[in-house]
């Protein structure tokens, strides 16, 4: 059997299939990605979950797509990890642009993720591939969960949120600065904590110009900086993964316009179309 995993900072998506494609299992892990994650921290989110460790001595294949997994120092880490627990299995462990590929065309195009965190790549239709490296939540990561995240509490304790906004922002969330300090510079996964505040945007009732632009300045930046410095843009269609692309369509559409790029795919979930995929051309070939 073949356990696939889809694995972002905030969550990881799995699903076990039988070597006729069957959905034997599906199932979900708090965020695995090994450049933020601790090894003992790694093990413990994987053995915490019953159904995986009710299949660690049966599954044949366990191939990881995640997040932080595109340089080799976080990718070798995981691969270890799986290895102690999934005894029995071949493991590969890829980076989350490979899912993303794999998971919303079967064409040359560029796909771009927008979850806890964010990254491009140009697909040949085969292979994928970056042109810019990744440095993670601190440096980059324009249009991504911790980037509307960290510009909300920003925009609030400057006072350049809207006020009715604020006194909404000051109910949903815990803005003692002391609790914020903590989370970000003493506690782990500071990009997944600042990525829970994204969710006051797409989740407000109210749809406003302050949303509107907050959004829009992200994703133009990520235009300038993730998708223009591919040649093929203007040649190929831009798909999108993850949940804040797909809340954020409309804008999206609008952003792509002004550079007269066309608009591909939209995936929420990767993990449904890397199951369509493998059945297709990996189980039974």
């Amino acid at each position: 059997m073949t356990l696939i995993a889809d694995g972002g900072s905030t969550k990881c998506d799995w699903v076990l299939l039988d070597q006729k494609g069957n959905l034997v299992l599906k199932t979900r892990t708090p965020g695995l990605n090994p450049a933020v994650v601790p090894e003992q921290e790694l093990l413990f989110r994987i053995k915490n979950n019953p159904e995986l460790a009710a299949i660690f001595n049966q599954v044949g294949f366990v191939d990881f797509y995640g997040a932080g997994c595109g340089t080799i120092t976080p990718k070798n880490l995981l691969s270890r990890v799986l290895k102690q627990l999934f005894v029995n299995a071949k493991v590969t462990v890829e980076e989350d642009m490979v899912a993303a590929a794999l998971a919303v065309t079967d064409q040359p195009g560029i796909v771009c993720i927008f979850g806890t965190g964010s990254n491009s790549c140009y697909f040949d239709g085969k292979k994928a591939k970056t042109h810019v490296e990744s440095l993670g939540f601190i440096l980059m990561d324009e249009a991504s969960g911790n980037y509307f995240g960290k510009r909300l509490i920003r925009d609030y304790f400057y006072k350049k949120m809207p006020s009715k906004l604020a006194v909404d922002f000051e109910k949903r969330f815990d803005l003692d600065p002391d609790t914020i300090k903590i989370n970000l510079y003493q506690k782990p996964n500071p990009n997944t904590y600042l990525a829970s505040f994204a969710e006051f945007i797409f989740t407000h009732e109210e749809e406003n110009a302050y949303f509107y632009n907050l959004i829009s300045e992200g994703v133009l930046k990520f235009i300038e900086y993730k998708i223009l410095c591919y040649k093929e843009a203007q040649q190929v269609p831009i798909h999108f993964i993850g949940s804040i692309a797909h809340f954020s369509k409309d804008i999206i559409q609008d952003c792509l316009n002004r550079y007269h790029l066309e608009l591909g795919n939209i995936v929420r979930r990767p993990i449904d179309g890397l199951i369509e995929y493998y059945r297709k051309n990996k189980l039974n070939a």
